[in-house]
């Protein structure tokens, strides 16, 4: 009777305390249900993923990206990857509801055995939790936190499949070195893709998780080795390995296989202007997290062309102009090795080399390298190193390499070439050209561009004057006064004076009294012969007569100058433009007086591989077929604005054509194909322009 009593007594306490149990738990669970996070945003998780731009040859040109992530459908995970993680990280995830009790339980003890020591708490958080905290939570370490976490992950696994689940856990995860998701984490490790990974290579990534930055192949590797090992020795216990293959796995060497470099096509200028394009329309983050595949228009062999030509010629004109001095100098050359060794990278340098003036005699000058050797500089190389004053004067020829140079002068230099030949142990001196330049190559009948260079070096200066100088065209832009004039009735027999001409400026100004470039005259002449020899004066004569209303509206319906002032020195050249918005003026001259949009992109693909911008808007009727039986290709018809009448550019292109062979472009001559373009001049040769097709 009384042990019936005592049994009542403690199954009533027993009972108590777990309604007064449930009441709390039910109460802390309401009260931290407030206000939590949605999360079905995880439905529609769209992970941020490298974006792309490959040049016109399928080779890659630029990768932007915050987080290097390269996205992997759960159905493309092999086995042997998940496992390792889910020995790793939560053996029981395929059969817990997002939380494991025992697990907790065994936290909450380790705890309370911890409590006083200055130890971070344990957590026992399942890959559901990981994906709760890492997506819609903060890495707050506090019980608040946890709990909120615990209740997200009950309800994530109400809503959401266990694959789904884990697809989100192993593509966000960040696993060291900038590497975000299982699948650039292989290809950075080992260089492998994920299905080419070994156990021990698939075990070394299930290890690093819970503390990636701890376990380093290079830095920390016996922890690394020993966490590796771990979790390959949990994978035998779990089942999914033999004790043979483990043991295999633990003989492998951890080694880093870094990324094979992959062969890019360089061409700073042009893909910093694909990447300003591609923000400006599908914004930082469409670039940066979206994973696009952009299509640039970029012929890799022609950009080589441009930037090596553009360069070789402007180190030509330099020379023109003299030595302007070393890069630095120093006072000793006592340790001159060391003085190289600290210098900063010159890329801009390309392939010179930075030397140091160990000795200088008459005849010769003796240089040194990082690499401890010497070569030789003679004077009778350094013919066109004259000196340059201040003021931009030219000195004599130098008769000794010391009116040059100086012991202690840093100075660029590359291996001296002769017939042909590198000349051992002798070196030639170079200096960075102090202009700049810019060329950019359009198909003039598409619009494409496929080579643009904006300077000497990107990595010396990123203003990209093919697009962002806004110059004077000088001469080359006669051909629009020309072509409104063409459009007002002249012919190009048609006579025009060239001859002295005073312009009254207004009240309180001086006269203008403009000259040709000769300072000579012709009298009457052809139209033609005007644009062949590049006469100034008849030029303003003929924007005289016509108005210089309709030479801006021509040069504004050619997309060269927008809103241009209308006074007569802009027929001349005088106001501002790019060189690609006057390559585009000229493209549509040569294609026939058809509209022409310069482009650097011919397409832009999404994530998924679906064109969300196209260049080309031309509808394609018929394109799309399912299957082909030797039907004639469709017809894609020609939709684009006609700004030229096909006369009038016609005209212009012969007379063009004549620039080339009888005026101011006969330079030209020697490339030896149909050729035709204008020279370009502005006062002092600030600016000389050369547009051609």
């Amino acid at each position: 009777m009384r042990l019936t009593r005592i049994l009542s007594f403690l199954l009533g306490t027993l009972l108590f305390l777990a309604v007064v149990g449930a009441i709390a738990a039910w109460l802390v669970y309401e009260h931290f249900s407030q206000d939590l996070p949605d999360y079905y945003q995880l439905a529609s998780y769209d992970p941020p993923v490298v974006s792309r731009i490959y040049a016109g040859d399928g080779r890659l040109l630029a990768e932007y990206a915050t987080e290097n992530r390269v996205f992997m459908p759960i159905t493309a995970m092999p086995k042997r990857v998940i496992n390792a993680f889910l020995a790793a990280e939560d053996k029981t995830f395929y059969t817990h509801p997002g939380v494991d009790l025992p697990g907790v339980l065994n936290a909450v003890w380790i705890n309370i055995k911890n409590l006083g020591d200055d130890r971070r708490p344990v957590g026992a958080s399942t890959i559901t939790q990981q994906v709760t905290k890492n997506f819609l939570l903060t890495n707050e370490v506090s019980y608040k936190r946890k709990i909120r976490e615990m209740i997200l992950a009950l309800r994530i696994e109400k809503a959401f499949s266990k694959d789904r689940i884990l697809e989100l856990y192993l593509n966000q995860i960040y696993l060291g070195s900038g590497n975000y998701g299982v699948a650039t984490a292989a290809l950075n490790y080992f260089d492998k893709s994920l299905d080419e990974l070994t156990i021990g290579e698939a075990a070394y990534l299930g290890a690093l998780p819970k503390a990636p930055n701890n376990y380093n192949i290079v830095r920390d590797h016996q922890a690394a080795l020993d966490r590796r090992n771990w979790v390959i020795e949990r994978m035998r216990e779990d089942g999914h390995i033999t004790t043979e293959e483990a043991e295999a796995a633990k003989a492998e060497p951890l080694e880093l296989h870094k990324r094979a470099e992959t062969e890019h096509v360089v061409a700073d200028y042009f893909a910093e202007e694909v990447r300003r394009e591609i923000a400006q329309r599908f914004g930082e983050d469409g670039l940066y997290k979206k994973g696009l595949a952009v299509r640039a228009t970029i012929d890799p062999r022609l950009q080589e062309i441009a930037d090596r030509v553009l360069r070789q010629h402007l180190v030509s004109y330099d020379k023109s102009q003299g030595y302007r001095g070393p890069l630095q100098h120093v006072d000793s050359v006592e340790d001159w090795q060391k003085t190289l060794e600290g210098l900063p990278p010159m890329p801009w340098l390309y392939s010179w080399q930075p030397a140091i003036v160990i000795e200088a005699a008459k005849a010769t000058a003796t240089i040194g390298f990082k690499d401890g050797t010497t070569g030789e500089i003679k004077v009778a190389d350094l013919g066109w190193a004259r000196p340059r004053s201040p003021e931009g004067r030219l000195g004599p020829t130098p008769n000794a390499t010391t009116d040059v140079l100086k012991v202690g002068d840093i100075i660029a230099v590359e291996p001296l070439v002769e017939d042909g030949n590198v000349v051992p142990g002798r070196y030639a001196l170079r200096q960075v050209p102090e202009i700049s330049g810019a060329m950019v190559a359009m198909d003039p009948h598409t619009g494409r561009v496929l080579a643009m260079t904006g300077g000497w070096s990107y990595q010396q200066s990123e203003f990209n004057r093919a697009t962002q100088a806004k110059r004077q065209p000088g001469s080359s832009f006669k051909p629009i006064v020309y072509l409104a004039a063409l459009e007002a009735g002249f012919t190009p027999s048609t006579m025009i004076l060239d001859a002295p001409i005073v312009i009254d400026q207004g009240p309180g100004l001086p006269l203008w009294r403009p000259e040709n470039y000769a300072q000579d005259f012709l009298g009457a002449a052809t139209m033609r012969r005007g644009l062949e020899n590049s006469r100034n004066l008849m030029t303003i004569r003929m924007a005289q007569t016509i108005g210089m209303a309709k030479v801006a509206e021509m040069a504004a319906r050619l997309g060269a100058i927008d809103n241009m002032q209308q006074t007569l020195a802009m027929s001349l050249g005088a106001g501002e433009t790019t060189v690609l918005r006057l390559a585009g003026a000229y493209a549509e001259i040569v294609n026939g007086g058809k509209k022409v949009e310069p482009t650097l992109i011919d397409r832009v693909q999404d994530a998924n591989g679906w064109t969300i911008y196209r260049h080309d808007q031309r509808p394609c009727d018929g394109c799309q077929m399912s299957t082909y039986n030797g039907e004639p290709p469709p017809e894609i018809p020609d939709t684009r604005q006609q700004v030229l009448d096909p006369a009038t550019a016609y005209q212009m292109v012969s007379m063009l054509e004549g620039v080339v062979q009888r005026g101011t472009g006969t330079a030209v001559k020697a490339v030896g194909k149909p050729l035709a373009g204008k020279t370009g001049t502005t006062n002092e040769g600030r600016d000389v322009w050369f547009m051609g097709f």
